[in-house]
């Protein structure tokens, strides 16, 4: 069959790229069509369009790239016209995805969607978008099925599928000598996103209170689809600040601490078992927003602290995102009783998610459906 894949953010190619492997198990003579990144590409894809020329973030950024963001529209509705899908499915990416969503319904194109857009946090009014567009819907948070229900709507959840990307991650043997790192210093992971504006409002903050840890090396996971010019103004030449590309895998594998821009980097990180502090700060007018618009019942920011339901890590959040509150809730994480906590902790996040083979048992019902009709 022909699918037509759209995913515009770093964490939707991963998750996208292990759903099509997972596919030609299923159906080996597919053919995919997809918006995405180079990891789609590698499985399989057929990439017309990366996202990083997709990824604006923000009420502010959205609002200067409209004309962008309307043309790109005109251009995956061509796209998948000509490419005829048996099916559309959409990876999170909400602004896009939902809008895409309603067009193809329109058109009579069947659309599943995978993982969902964080309804659950503001805007829980597209779940009526979702009934009436949508043919179904797979989560991968747990709490999320529930969430659903209470609008009548039957999801399916089958765990999160970077439990066995990162259980099945072997780490190569010579990340210290290939990126010509100290041995001698333990690492402590800096992750300040994917996108351009993110990691210029993140790194400077991140960066204040290396003088405060001598006895170890700073090391940024530099993002895919950002170039190693970009990060090159924030080294500093400063032999304690070093960076690594497209290793943040690598990275996590051999750090003590990190700290970590909010997303889906807070669970990875979590899920290899470093001590981490959340860190996030946007656009004053977008956060103003934010403020107004995001569920006054939500507490947390992390996915960390939001599937475990409580406070495992510490969050820190526009004005508490400073060089006084780092430095202490670093020094926390690289504590003997500060690292037992976090992990203990770790352990039962662990127990929510674990279901296995997340990624094979979505794709094996997505075939299945479609071949039933």
């Amino acid at each position: 069959m022909n699918y037509f894949i759209l995913a515009g953010e770093a964490s939707g190619d991963l998750h996208g790229s292990n759903l099509i492997n997972a596919i030609k198990n299923e159906d080996p003579d597919f053919k995919i069509q997809a918006w995405g990144g180079d990891l789609m590409q590698a499985a399989g894809a057929k990439v017309t369009k990366h996202y990083k020329d997709l990824a604006f973030m923000g009420f502010v950024e959205v609002v200067k790239n409209l004309p962008t963001i309307l043309n790109n529209f005109k251009i995956c509705k061509k796209e998948i016209n000509a490419f005829q899908p048996d099916v559309l499915i959409l990876i999170d990416y909400p602004g896009f995805n939902l809008r895409m969503a309603k067009w193809a319904k329109r058109q009579g194109i069947r659309v599943f969607y995978y993982i969902s857009p964080q309804l659950w946090a503001w805007k829980a009014g597209r779940v009526k978008t979702i009934k009436e567009c949508v043919e179904k819907m797979y989560v991968i948070l747990p709490f999320e099925k529930a969430f659903y229900q209470s609008y009548q709507l039957d999801v399916e959840y089958h765990g999160h599928p970077l439990v066995d990307v990162i259980a099945n991650y072997q780490p190569a043997p010579d990340f210290y000598q290939k990126n010509k790192l100290k041995k001698s210093k333990p690492i402590i992971a800096l992750l300040p996103g994917s996108r351009k504006q993110e990691i210029k409002r993140m790194l400077t903050n991140m960066l204040s209170i290396v003088p405060q840890f001598n006895n170890y090396q700073f090391i940024i996971g530099g993002a895919p689809s950002v170039s190693k010019s970009f990060y090159e103004a924030f080294l500093h030449n400063n032999t304690n600040i070093k960076l690594v590309e497209n290793q943040t895998y690598e990275l996590l594998s051999h750090a003590e601490a990190a700290l970590v821009t909010s997303g889906t980097a807070t669970l990875e990180t979590a899920l290899f078992k470093v001590p981490q502090v959340v860190c996030y700060t946007g656009n004053w007018f977008s956060f103003q927003l934010a403020k107004i618009l995001v569920n006054k019942e939500l507490k947390f920011i992390s996915l960390v602290n939001l599937i475990a339901g409580k406070k495992i890590i510490a969050e820190l959040v526009q004005s508490d995102f400073n060089h006084k509150n780092l430095e202490k809730e670093l020094r926390i994480c690289l504590s003997e009783k500060g690292r037992e906590n976090i992990l203990s902790e770790y352990e039962l996040l662990l127990s929510i998610l674990d279901k296995g083979g997340v990624s094979d048992k979505i794709a094996s019902q997505m075939v299945s459906r479609l071949l039933s009709g």
